[in-house]
């Protein structure tokens, strides 16, 4: 991977978890800088990563090739107008976000530049098991391309859109999924509990069993999840009926619903920051 000159501004989870698997793959922590307000975090960045860190923007901006802006999204057009105010000199640096509802051409108007990447990852890259859509106008050259995936690969797998929307579809599929598994998981563990066993207890049947079909999907790529799923449903037995029910409840209508809720939210949210 090149080894470009990057700054983080902002220090949130998602910067420390991009700045720790860029790390263990190998990019040198003096061409890594960190901003934020407060002191707290850049300490602990400095501590954790001999990174470099700074309190001001301007100066992160002036010393990096590549910028990945990772404000809090509701933050992000006064942080920009201010870089802009104080002519800290965005020109020619590739600029990447992170931030969900901010589409390109908003950033473009924020920053008066067009060297820019939208990036889409999730909470699971926390752990090196993200997902992050990507997506870029026709202009942006290969090289850039190829950096922007490099580094989110350094958290986890990656996935080009070929239009601004599909990031929509992104945050519905992936963004926010982790979230709708969570969810099923409390319900079955709640069940769990009501039959008897320990909060402990519940926690582990529903926690392990996750995992394990979540690696089963993945030790199996060839095999649809339609297949998977026959595969540990005996006709007439216990599974079958579970699903059966599932089904009737109409389970499949409620999950489209729901991501298509995301989609058009995400959209929204487009319109207001």
């Amino acid at each position: 991977m090149e080894h470009r000159k990057l700054a983080f501004i902002g220090a949130g989870n998602m910067s420390r978890s991009l700045i720790s698997g860029l790390i263990k793959s190998g990019y040198p922590a003096d061409a890594i800088m960190a901003t934020n307000p407060s002191p707290g975090k850049l300490e602990q960045l400095a501590a954790d990563f001999g990174i470099h860190t700074s309190q001001d923007n301007t100066q992160a901006v002036a010393w990096a090739q590549a910028l990945v802006l990772a404000v809090k999204p509701q933050m992000m057009a006064g942080m920009l107008t201010d870089l802009q105010q104080h002519n800290a000199g965005l020109d020619g640096k590739l600029l990447i976000s992170i931030a969900a509802g901010i589409s390109v051409s908003r950033l473009e108007q924020l920053t008066g530049q067009q060297r820019i990447i939208r990036t889409m990852p999730n909470t699971p890259s926390l752990l090196g098991l993200g997902m992050t859509g990507l997506y870029a106008r026709a202009h942006i050259e290969q090289a850039d391309r190829d950096y922007c995936q490099q580094m989110m690969q350094a958290v986890g797998k990656t996935l080009w859109v070929n239009d601004e929307e599909g990031i929509n579809q992104v945050i519905a599929a992936a963004g926010s999924a982790p979230a709708y598994f969570f969810l099923f998981m409390e319900a079955m563990a709640a069940q769990a509990q009501q039959s008897g066993f320990s909060e402990q207890e519940a926690r582990l049947l529903v926690e392990q069993t996750a995992l394990g079909a979540a690696h089963m999907v993945a030790a199996n790529p060839d095999v649809s999840l339609s297949e998977l799923r026959a595969q540990v449903t005996s006709k007439g037995g216990t599974t079958a009926e579970a699903i059966r029910h599932f089904q009737e409840q109409g389970l499949e209508q409620l999950v489209a619903h729901a991501m298509a809720a995301a989609a058009t939210r995400a959209r929204e949210l487009e319109t207001q920051l």
